[in-house]
């Protein structure tokens, strides 16, 4: 009778522990669980934190486009540009250069870093900025010339300049289309400068995205 009641104790006690075994488990399982729902709430939260930058960048480039069409007005017919005299001539109207602007190490005309006073040196043509969006847009128009006055092959950066190819190595511009002198090309594009255009546009958060594009006039 007296072992039975040892064998039983012991039962008991072994089933004891056994259930604290399972408790510890399950204590494991439950903050394995919990740290899985941390991780997945914090990557769908990144997700989300990205695909709104992604908007909001992509925004911001849809809203720089209103700058390039205003330089493309001034440049037009009856825009402030629209004759190659006064593009040899720096217009602080149109926010235009006749020649190349400072930049910094990134291509960045520095007018558009610096303050207002300092950009109003280069430019004073009002902001854009649309209604409704926070958004300002500011932009510098230059020209790739060392000097200001009529653009030539040695102070400007021309399209359809001399190229130099084929087995008789011969050049083809828009004056000639053969090595001999003054043998007219009526076939090639007229040289002609070109011209930058540096967007900056300033979020409603404060952040700012810069673009930049090149272009011709004919």
């Amino acid at each position: 009778m007296a072992v039975m009641m040892r064998t039983t104790s012991s039962s008991r006690l072994l089933r004891r522990q056994q259930r604290g075994i399972v408790l510890i488990f399950a204590l494991i399982t439950l903050v394995i669980l919990l740290i899985g729902a941390v991780a997945i709430s914090r990557s769908i939260n990144s997700s989300q934190f990205a695909v709104g930058n992604i908007g909001f960048k992509r925004d911001l480039t849809n809203q720089g486009e209103r700058a390039l069409q205003a330089a493309m007005d001034a440049v037009r017919a009856g825009g402030q540009l629209d004759t190659v005299t006064k593009r040899n001539a720096n217009l602080l109207a149109a926010n235009y250069s006749a020649t190349l602007l400072p930049t910094n190490a990134q291509g960045i005309p520095t007018a558009l870093l610096a303050s207002d006073t300092a950009f109003a040196a280069v430019g004073t043509a009002a902001d854009i900025t649309p209604a409704g969006t926070g958004v300002t847009i500011r932009y510098v128009i230059d020209r790739l010339s060392t000097a200001a006055g009529a653009c030539t092959s040695a102070t400007c950066t021309m399209v359809n300049q001399s190229v130099f190819g084929g087995s008789s190595s011969e050049w083809i511009n828009s004056q000639t289309n053969s090595g001999a002198a003054n043998n007219a090309n009526p076939s090639a594009v007229p040289e002609q400068p070109i011209f930058r255009i540096t967007v900056r546009v300033k979020g409603p958060r404060n952040t700012l995205s810069f673009f930049q594009s090149t272009f011709t006039t004919n």
